[in-house]
C-alpha cells in the first residue's frame, strides 16, 4: 500500500503554453476591480500628446507658476493614466501631483485605490500609501501598505501581500516583506514571504520569483513531496534554466529514502520557426531497494519539423537500463504501460506527384527475450500520376529495406519490393466502381546464418493482383418512434484475386497477421509487410445503414460483412502450406448509436460460423448528458491471445464500469473499476474527488491496479518479490497564481490509469 501527497505551487514554463482548466473559464475566474475602469484612447498619439496633463474637477484654485488646487470629483489624466479622487494638488513648479480622498489610479496593467498618492510627472514615478491593486486581465490583486511605481512602469510593493481568489472567499494568501514587479520581463520578485491557507501560515518561502504573463525566467521551480511504501520519502527540487528565446533545460534531482537520488534533465529546443526537439535523461546511481544496487537510467531523444517545404525530418530515440524501468519509477518519457521503445530517423521530399523517403528503426521490446529486426535502412519512393490517359490513375510503390539484427545468428535480409498499378476509378452520387490491376515484384537477398530455419539464399517473386471494389448509395425519408429520419442502405462489394507462389523460403522480418473487422474485410490483403502476401480468389460483401435526423447528424450506424472464398488459400504464415478449408471469413458487424437523447452504444462482433464461435466482442454504453458527465459501461471478450511473455493463449473477458460526475459545480468525482471474470478479479479501481475554484484545486483519489512485472537481468531475487497490485492514495494540491493554473482537471483523471476513456462511437456528427 503506498500513501503519497503532493504539494505543486507552480508548472514548468512552456515554449508553447495553453491552459485547458475543464471547470472554470477565464470569464467566470476573472476578478475586476470595485471601481469602473477608464478607457481612453492613446493609440496613434504622439509622444507630445501623450504627454499632455489634462485636469477635470468640480472647482480648482490656481496661481500660475504656483500650486493648484482641485476638489470635487477630481480627474487627472496623462496618456494611459489616469487618477481620480476628492482633491488633488499641483505644484507647477516642482511638478509633483498630490492626492487623496477616494483615491484610484488606473493604467493600462493595473487598478489601484489608495488612501494618498504623491506622483513626479517629470520623472513618471508614484508612491501610494494604504494601497488595495488588481492586475487587469488577471485573478491577482491584494493589499499594499505602500506602492511604488517607477520610472519603467514597474511596481515596488511593502508590506504586501497578494491572492487568485475572490475577495470575499480567500482560500490562499501569500505574505511578503516585498514584492518588485517587472513589467517588461513580466516576472516578480518575492522576499520574505508566508504562505498562508485558510488563515494558517504552511510555508516560508525567504526569496522567490513569479510570472505575471507566459514568459519564461531562470530560477527553482516549486518543491514536491511525497511519501510510499515502495520509494519511502521523495523530495524534489526542479531548477529551470532559460538558457535562450529557443533553449532551455530543466534540472530535477529527486531524493528517494528507500533508493537514492534520482535525477531528471529535459533539454528543450526550437529550430527556427519549423523544427523542434526535447532530449530527456534520467539516472539513479545504486538503487538501494534492488540486490546489487544496480545503475537504472532512460535517455529520450525526439526531433521533428520541416526543413523547408518540400523536406521533413523526424527522430525519436529512447533506450532504458532495464525491463521494468518504467515501472519502478516516474518518469517523464513513457509510462508504465509502454512496453516498447521505438527507435526511429526519417527524412523525407515531398513534391506534387511524388515523394522519397529514407528512415532507420528499431523497436526494443520490453519484457521478451525475442527481439525485433531492425531497418537499417530503408528507402521509398512513390510516384502518383493521376488521369493520365482516358480516366486511368497509374501508381508506382517501391521499397528498398536492409534487415539487420543484433544477434549474429539470426538470418537476415535486404528486400526490393516493386509494385506498379493502374486504377480507373468511377465516381457518382449513386455510388462508385474503382477497378484495379496491380504487379507486386519482390526480390529477396538472405543471409542464412540460422541452422533451425533454413530459407533461400535469393528469392524473386512476381504476384499479379486484381480488384474490383464497388459501393451503391440508396437513401430514403422514414419515421421511427415519431421522428423524421433519412435512412441510407450502402451495399459494398469486393472481388479479388492475387496469384500464388510458395513463400517459404522467405523469412519473417516484419510481418504480422491483420485484424478481420469490417474495415479489414476490405483490404488487398491478410498480413501487413511484405514477406507473406496470400493468394486470394475471394469476394467480399458488405452492407452499412445510416439514420441521420433532421439536423443531418448520424445516429446510428451499422455495418456487417463477410469474406466469401473461391478457392482456399495456400499461404501461411507459418512455414508449412496453409490450406484454409474455410468457405468463408469471419462475419464482421460493429454498430454505433445514439439511443435516446443522451445514451449512445458501441458494439464490434467478429463471429466465425464455420466453428459457431465468438472470435471477438465489444460493448460500450455511454451516458452522457453534459460535458465531464459520463457514466460508461464496457465489456470486452477476446479468446486465444497469445502471451508474449508465456507464448502461450489466454481468454480476455472483461467487464468495466468508469464514470464522471458533478458534485456541485467545483466538485467532481470519477471513478473506474474494471473487473476480470475469468480470474474473478479486479484488474484496476480508481475513485477520485477533486475541488477545483478560480484560485487552487484539491484532489483526493485512490488507485489499486495489477503491476506488471517483466523478467529482468538486474536483482532478480528482489524482483520476483515484488508483489502482483500497486495500490495508494494520493493527494495533490494546487495553488493557482503561483506559476500558472493547475494541471488537475476531469480529462487526466479519466486517462489515468491502465485503461484510458476513449469515446467509443464514430457518429458523424
Amino acid at each position: 500500500m503506498q500513501i503519497r501527497y503532493f504539494l505543486a505551487l507552480s508548472l514548468l514554463p512552456q515554449l508553447v503554453l495553453a491552459d485547458d482548466s475543464p471547470t472554470a473559464s477565464a470569464s467566470q475566474c476573472l476578478i475586476e476591480p470595485p471601481v469602473p475602469r477608464i478607457v481612453s484612447q492613446t493609440q496613434g498619439m504622439t509622444a507630445a500628446e501623450l504627454s499632455k496633463i489634462r485636469i477635470v474637477s468640480d472647482n480648482s484654485n490656481a496661481e500660475m507658476g504656483k500650486q493648484a488646487i482641485f476638489r470635487g470629483d477630481v480627474l487627472f489624466s496623462q496618456g494611459d493614466r489616469h487618477i481620480a479622487a476628492d482633491e488633488a494638488i499641483l505644484d507647477q513648479a516642482t511638478e509633483q501631483f498630490d492626492a487623496n480622498g477616494n483615491l484610484v489610479f488606473q493604467d493600462s496593467n493595473f487598478t489601484v485605490t489608495a488612501e494618498s498618492l504623491q506622483a513626479q510627472m517629470r520623472s513618471n514615478r508614484a508612491t501610494l500609501q494604504g494601497a488595495q491593486y488588481w492586475l487587469h486581465g488577471q485573478q491577482v490583486h491584494g493589499d499594499a501598505e505602500k506602492l511604488q511605481i517607477t520610472l519603467n512602469n514597474n511596481l515596488i510593493l511593502t508590506n504586501t501581500n497578494f491572492t487568485t481568489c475572490p475577495p470575499d472567499n480567500v482560500s490562499w494568501l501569500l505574505e511578503a516583506e516585498k514584492i518588485k514587479i517587472n513589467s517588461e520581463e513580466e516576472w516578480g520578485e518575492i522576499w520574505n514571504a508566508k504562505l498562508r491557507i485558510h488563515g494558517v501560515p504552511v510555508f516560508y518561502i525567504p526569496y522567490m520569483t513569479i510570472p505575471v504573463s507566459d514568459k519564461r525566467k531562470s530560477g527553482f521551480l516549486y518543491p514536491s513531496f511525497s511519501t510510499s511504501t515502495t520509494n519511502g520519502v521523495e523530495f524534489s527540487v526542479p531548477y529551470y534554466w532559460n538558457i535562450a528565446p529557443e533553449y532551455d533545460l530543466t534540472f530535477t534531482p529527486s531524493y528517494m529514502s528507500n533508493r537514492g537520488l534520482f535525477t531528471k534533465t529535459e533539454f528543450r529546443y526550437l529550430a527556427g520557426d519549423r523544427q523542434n526537439g526535447r532530449l530527456n535523461l534520467e539516472y539513479l546511481g545504486d538503487d538501494e531497494l534492488i540486490s546489487g544496487n544496480p545503475n537504472r537510467y532512460l535517455y529520450n531523444w525526439q526531433h521533428q519539423g520541416a526543413i523547408d517545404k518540400n523536406w521533413r525530418v523526424l527522430a525519436n530515440f529512447t533506450d532504458v537500463s532495464d525491463n521494468n524501468y518504467f515501472n519502478d519509477l516516474n518518469s517523464d518519457v513513457n509510462r508504465a504501460t509502454d512496453n516498447q521503445l521505438s527507435r526511429i530517423g526519417e527524412i523525407s521530399y515531398f513534391e506534387r506527384n511524388w515523394d522519397l523517403s529514407t528512415r532507420v528503426q528499431d523497436i526494443k521490446v520490453l519484457g521478451e527475450d525475442e527481439k525485433p529486426y531492425q531497418v537499417m535502412p530503408q528507402v521509398n519512393l512513390n510516384y502518383r500520376a493521376d488521369d493520365f490517359w482516358n480516366s486511368l490513375d497509374f501508381g508506382f510503390n517501391s521499397e528498398l529495406t536492409n534487415f539487420a539484427h543484433q544477434d549474429n545468428n539470426i538470418n537476415t535480409a535486404t528486400r526490393l519490393h516493386m509494385s506498379p498499378s493502374v486504377t480507373l476509378p468511377i465516381h457518382g452520387p449513386s455510388g462508385s466502381l474503382t477497378s484495379q490491376v496491380k504487379l507486386m515484384q519482390t526480390n529477396y537477398w538472405q543471409q542464412n546464418v540460422d541452422p533451425n530455419r533454413a530459407i533461400d539464399d535469393t528469392v524473386s517473386r512476381t504476384l499479379p493482383q486484381v480488384r474490383i471494389n464497388g459501393q451503391i448509395n440508396f437513401e430514403r425519408f422514414t419515421e421511427l418512434f415519431d421522428e423524421n429520419y433519412r435512412q441510407t442502405l450502402e451495399p459494398q462489394f469486393q472481388y479479388l484475386y492475387v496469384g500464388y507462389e510458395d513463400q517459404r523460403g522467405i523469412g519473417i522480418y516484419d510481418t504480422a497477421q491483420l485484424q478481420d473487422d469490417y474495415f479489414g474485410l476490405f483490404r488487398d490483403r491478410r498480413f501487413s509487410g511484405l514477406d507473406r502476401i496470400s493468394d486470394a480468389n475471394q469476394a467480399t460483401l458488405g452492407i452499412t445503414t445510416r439514420l441521420l435526423d433532421d439536423h443531418n447528424q448520424e445516429v446510428t450506424k451499422f455495418s456487417l460483412g463477410q469474406i466469401f472464398y473461391l478457392q482456399d488459400s495456400k499461404v501461411g504464415y507459418e512455414d508449412s502450406i496453409f490450406e484454409s478449408n474455410q468457405s468463408t471469413s469471419v462475419l464482421a458487424a460493429e454498430l454505433d448509436t445514439r439511443l435516446a437523447r443522451d445514451w449512445y452504444m458501441g458494439a464490434a462482433i467478429q463471429y466465425d460460423t464455420n466453428t459457431s464461435e465468438n472470435k471477438k466482442t465489444e460493448v460500450t454504453l455511454d451516458f452522457r448528458p453534459e460535458v465531464n458527465k459520463l457514466l460508461q459501461l464496457s465489456y470486452r471478450y477476446v479468446p486465444d491471445l497469445l502471451n508474449s511473455n508465456t507464448n502461450d493463449t489466454v481468454n480476455i473477458s472483461q467487464a468495466g464500469v468508469r464514470g464522471a460526475w458533478p458534485i456541485t459545480d467545483n466538485f467532481y468525482f470519477v471513478g473506474n473499476w474494471y473487473y476480470d471474470l475469468n480470474e474473478d478479479r479486479s484488474i484496476e479501481t480508481y475513485t477520485g474527488i477533486q475541488y477545483e475554484s478560480c484560485c487552487y484545486a484539491l484532489r483526493f483519489s485512490y488507485h489499486y491496479r495489477i503491476k506488471t512485472n517483466y523478467d529482468d537481468n538486474i536483482g532478480s531475487a528482489a524482483i520476483d518479490s515484488r508483489e502482483q497490485f500497486d495500490s495508494g492514495f494520493y493527494l495533490n494540491l494546487v495553488i493557482k497564481g503561483l506559476g500558472g493554473s493547475g494541471p488537475l482537471g476531469v480529462s487526466d483523471m479519466l486517462d489515468d490509469g491502465l485503461f484510458n476513456y476513449r469515446k467509443p462511437l464514430y457518429l458523424r456528427n
